[in-house]
C-alpha cells in the first residue's frame, strides 16, 4: 500500500515519494517535470490527520501557516497561498457563491492578522438561506459590483479597494486602522486614501458612514471634510471617479454560523 509523502527536513533535499514499485514511472513527459514533490499547503485530512500534522510541525518538518493548516518551512506566504488556505475551510458546494471579505480579505492581502472566523460576503441576488451550513464563518449579505471581486487561489475575494471600504464602514477602529494603514501603504493594492474617502462619501444610505470618515480622518485629516483640517474640495473629483460607482455595497444582514 502506498504511503503518504513525508516532507523533507529543513535543508535536506526532497526524496522520492514512498509507494508501490514503479509508481514514479506513471508521471510522463512534462507532467513529471511540473508535478510538485510536496504540496504547498497541508490541512487536516488527506494525507495527514491533525495530530500527525502537529507532530510533523513539532519535529520541524512543517511550519504552522494558519489556524487550519501548515506549509513547508521557509515557504513564503503570499495572497494566493492565504486564499487557498481560506478556500479549504469553505465547503466546496458554496465556494463559488461566497466572497472572502473584510478582515479575512485583509489577511489574504497580508494587511491584517488572521481572523478567528472567516468573513464571507454573499451578493443580495443569491439565496442566503441555502448557505447557513457554512460553519465557522460569518455571512454578510451585501451588494457587489462587477469590479468588487477578484479570483485568487480558488476563492473569490473582495478587491483591496472594496475591502478597505468595508473595513472602514463595518470594523471597529482598533482593528480597522492598522488594516487600513497597511492597505494604503502598498501601492500594488491600488488603494488611495482620496479614492477611499470619495467611495465612502458616494455610498448612499449606508450605516456607519460618519464613523468611517472619522476613522479615515485619523489617518489623514486634511482629506476628510469636517476633520481636524477641513479644506475645500479635499477629494479630487477626477481621482478614478468612474470606479466609485462600483463600490456601493450595503451590508444589511449578518449571520453567525
Amino acid at each position: 500500500m502506498a504511503t503518504a509523502p513525508v516532507p523533507p527536513a529543513p535543508g535536506q533535499p526532497s526524496t522520492s515519494v514512498a509507494g508501490t514499485p514503479g509508481a514514479g514511472s506513471q508521471l510522463q513527459g512534462t507532467d513529471a517535470a511540473s508535478a510538485p514533490r510536496f504540496p504547498e499547503l497541508y490541512a487536516p485530512g488527506a494525507p495527514f490527520a491533525a495530530p500527525e500534522l502537529q507532530s510533523l510541525a513539532a519535529d520541524g518538518l512543517l511550519a504552522r501557516f494558519h489556524q487550519h493548516g501548515y506549509t513547508l518551512p521557509g515557504m513564503p506566504a503570499s495572497p494566493k497561498l492565504r486564499a487557498r488556505a481560506a478556500a479549504a475551510v469553505v465547503p466546496a458546494a458554496v465556494r463559488q457563491r461566497v466572497v472572502a471579505g473584510r478582515m479575512t480579505a485583509a489577511w489574504i492581502f497580508g494587511c491584517a492578522a488572521e481572523p478567528d472566523r472567516l468573513a464571507l460576503l454573499v451578493d443580495t441576488k443569491r439565496r442566503v438561506s441555502s448557505l447557513r451550513n457554512t460553519r465557522g464563518c460569518t455571512l454578510h449579505e451585501v451588494k457587489l459590483g462587477p469590479l468588487d471581486v477578484i479570483s485568487l487561489g480558488g476563492l473569490m475575494v473582495s478587491t483591496p479597494l472594496r475591502t478597505a471600504l468595508d473595513i472602514a464602514l463595518h470594523v471597529e477602529a482598533e482593528r480597522a486602522l492598522p488594516a487600513l494603514t497597511a492597505l494604503l501603504a502598498r501601492p500594488q493594492q491600488d488603494v488611495g486614501l482620496r479614492l477611499l474617502v470619495r467611495a465612502i462619501e458616494a455610498t448612499p444610505r449606508v450605516p456607519h458612514k460618519r464613523a468611517a470618515l472619522e476613522k479615515l480622518a485619523l489617518l489623514a485629516p486634511a482629506l476628510v471634510p469636517g476633520g481636524a483640517v477641513d479644506i475645500e474640495h479635499a477629494v479630487d473629483p477626477s481621482d478614478r471617479a468612474q470606479h466609485v460607482a462600483e463600490v456601493l455595497g450595503v451590508a444589511h444582514f449578518k449571520s453567525e454560523l
